[in-house]
């Protein structure tokens, strides 16, 4: 049966309702996975989302900053949220799905403006959140193989997913030693990316536009910061990705967009219905 997962950084819960509800009744994502809500978990509006069909909401969230959810139509089995770097700012959660399949959604740290780890502590911890994660997930490897990752990332690892590789291969978010870390997290457990998996390297891809440009959709320079990968055991199973350009130019938009694939799981309790 077809399973559709979806990944959007709204930046900010409560000024994304309407763009939240249209996307739903578009594109009827079963799991959806929600970056930046900046919302404490008391104010998270769950049973708003029970009304569009959710059966399950899982927040963990924090005031005015970050924060994570998984909104979903199918039960989990257990969820979990994790702290990153000795430190508190919600940036992870997950939960095993029927079939024990692990859906983890996460928000990397931006990284600040200096890419210099001396200088700038912002992007000392973003390293260091990209390197803990690598690590995280390589000992989790030998138990845990059927796994879905995703989230604003906020590394846009491939030449062409920038709008300029010359301009801005010394920005944060497009720096080698970023990608480096980037490429260390895909090897950890040899993750697939599910939307290059069906777009070629070759072709520009993107999901974030800066709200710096009033003519974004003429200029088009954005980046690819959200993503969503599988471990090569759920590869066999992807049947199609989406990246919903179309969101950027809703009204009250977030700068970033949908990122959306489909999976087809013959393991899931066949008991749920999916359409």
């Amino acid at each position: 049966m077809p399973l559709r997962i979806a990944t959007w950084n709204v930046n900010s819960i409560r000024l994304r309702r309407s763009s939240i509800r249209r996307f739903v009744r578009l594109h009827a994502p079963h799991i959806l996975c929600l970056q930046e809500t900046k919302v404490v978990d008391a104010f998270f509006p769950t049973e708003w989302f029970r009304e569009l069909g959710f059966e399950e909401v899982v927040v963990h969230g924090e005031k005015s900053y970050n924060g994570v959810a998984i909104i979903s139509r199918l039960p989990f089995k257990r969820t979990r949220t994790k702290h990153w770097c000795g430190r508190s700012d919600h940036r992870h959660v997950y939960g095993v799905l029927p079939g024990d399949i692990e859906v983890h959604n996460f928000y990397v740290p931006a990284g600040g403006d200096v890419p210099d780890p001396l200088r700038n502590p912002k992007f000392a911890y973003k390293l260091q959140f990209l390197k803990e994660m690598a690590d995280w997930f390589r000992r989790r490897r030998r138990t845990r193989n059927r796994c879905v990752l995703v989230g604003d990332l906020n590394v846009a690892p491939l030449e062409n997913d920038v709008w300029s590789h010359e301009k801005l291969k010394r920005v944060i978010t497009h720096t080698p030693v970023e990608i480096e870390a980037m490429e260390r997290l895909r090897r950890s457990a040899g993750w697939v990316d599910a939307v290059r998996h069906f777009v070629p390297e070759s072709k520009r891809l993107y999901s974030w536009w800066s709200y710096r440009a009033p003519d974004w959709k003429r200029l088009d320079k954005g980046r690819r910061l959200d993503h969503i990968w599988v471990t090569p055991e759920l590869a066999g199973h992807l049947e199609d990705s989406a990246v919903i350009k179309a969101a950027r130019g809703w009204k009250l938009p977030s700068d970033h967009v949908p990122v959306m694939m489909t999976l087809t799981l013959p393991g899931l309790d066949g008991s749920i219905e999916l359409s």
